[in-house]
């Protein structure tokens, strides 16, 4: 891994908990607040590709596991890994890892478009396929009860998916930081 590398990691690392400061907005049903901060999780993803992205929410959730209080409304430190919002908090770097897949898949082409598909489905899809049991589970709610309360957070989601997919498309245009590897001739 590259210096360069690093510093992408650690600056969206850093965007995620920036947006952290944002406060919470509580749902009823559900002990899962709407954040900002799955935003960071589809820029890490939309502009930075599979590897990076998800390199970037690992430290991010390091620094949470530390104590750091960097997540949404103040908090960090181990507990919020086997709370309401743990499965929430596992499915980041996966999802940041789908989006830039998605994103690494489309480079040639990489439109608006693409860029939404990309992040619907790693920062909504994904998200909720994790977040959604693991609340059931350490909430001690039904499943159904979990999925139905998160239906809350949809039109928000669907809004920083748009938000994250102008951003990468914008990177993409002017500054693309997804490398792909070259093809070598092949003799023959």
């Amino acid at each position: 891994m590259k210096t360069r590398d690093l510093a992408y990691v650690a600056l969206f690392a850093a965007i995620v908990a920036v947006l952290g400061l944002l406060p919470p907005v509580p749902v009823p049903g559900i002990p899962v607040p709407i954040t900002a901060q799955t935003l960071g999780v589809m820029l890490a993803g939309s502009v930075l590709g599979a590897r990076r992205g998800a390199l970037a929410l690992l430290v991010f959730l390091a620094v949470v596991a530390v104590g750091a209080p960097v997540l949404s409304g103040g908090r960090g430190g181990l507990g919020v890994f086997v709370g309401p919002t743990a499965g929430f908090l596992y499915s980041w770097p996966v999802a940041a890892f789908v989006i830039g897949w998605l994103t690494q898949l489309s480079w040639r082409r990489f439109n608006l478009a693409w860029a939404l598909v990309a992040n619907l489905v790693g920062g909504v899809v994904v998200i909720y396929a994790i977040g959604i049991p693991f609340t059931s589970l350490y909430a001690d709610v039904p499943l159904w009860t979990s999925f139905t309360g998160s239906l809350a957070f949809i039109p928000g989601d669907v809004v920083k998916a748009v938000a994250a997919s102008v951003v990468a498309v914008a990177v993409h245009r002017a500054y693309p930081v997804i490398e792909l590897p070259t093809r070598r001739a092949t003799a023959g």
